[in-house]
């Protein structure tokens, strides 16, 4: 009987250029028996043509031999979205309070930034606006014309 190759995912949220082998990356990686500053100088320098702190998703799979691989995918919509607004929090009643304002033009420059994403490239840019629009609405960030 062959044996079969078990590889486990990791999803983290780490800042553009600025990922170190501390808390929470560092014990993450150092109980699966993975070097944390290894990790740490590849996103480093995948991540350099961002913005230094700008979260990115990462999946990290790890090969049962230590070996391991990463993708990164955009940063997160409420984080684009806050950015734009110019707002640190979104509004702790959103469907009563307006925590900040976006133009249809912010929205859309968004979506094309999404739209790069894997999980995103079969859809078009008039549904990722769309999903956008209610992302705003979840968070309190008026959109206006």
């Amino acid at each position: 009987m062959a044996s079969a190759i078990v590889s486990s995912k990791i999803k983290m949220l780490v800042p553009a250029g600025n990922a170190r082998p501390t808390p929470p990356i560092g014990p993450i990686l150092g109980q699966r028996g993975l070097k944390a500053i290894d990790f740490c100088k590849q996103f480093n320098e995948f991540t350099k043509k961002y913005e230094v702190d700008t979260p990115i998703p990462t999946i990290l799979t790890m090969q049962p031999d230590r070996k391991f691989t990463f993708s990164c995918n955009m940063p997160p919509t409420t984080w684009l979205l806050k950015r734009a607004a110019k707002i640190d929090k979104g509004a702790a009643k959103p469907k009563h309070e307006i925590a900040g304002k976006v133009s249809l033009k912010h929205i859309y420059e968004i979506a094309k930034i999404k739209q790069n994403q894997d999980n995103m490239k079969d859809f078009d840019l008039r549904s990722i606006c769309k999903s956008i629009v209610a992302t705003c609405g979840s968070i309190g960030i008026e959109v206006v014309p």
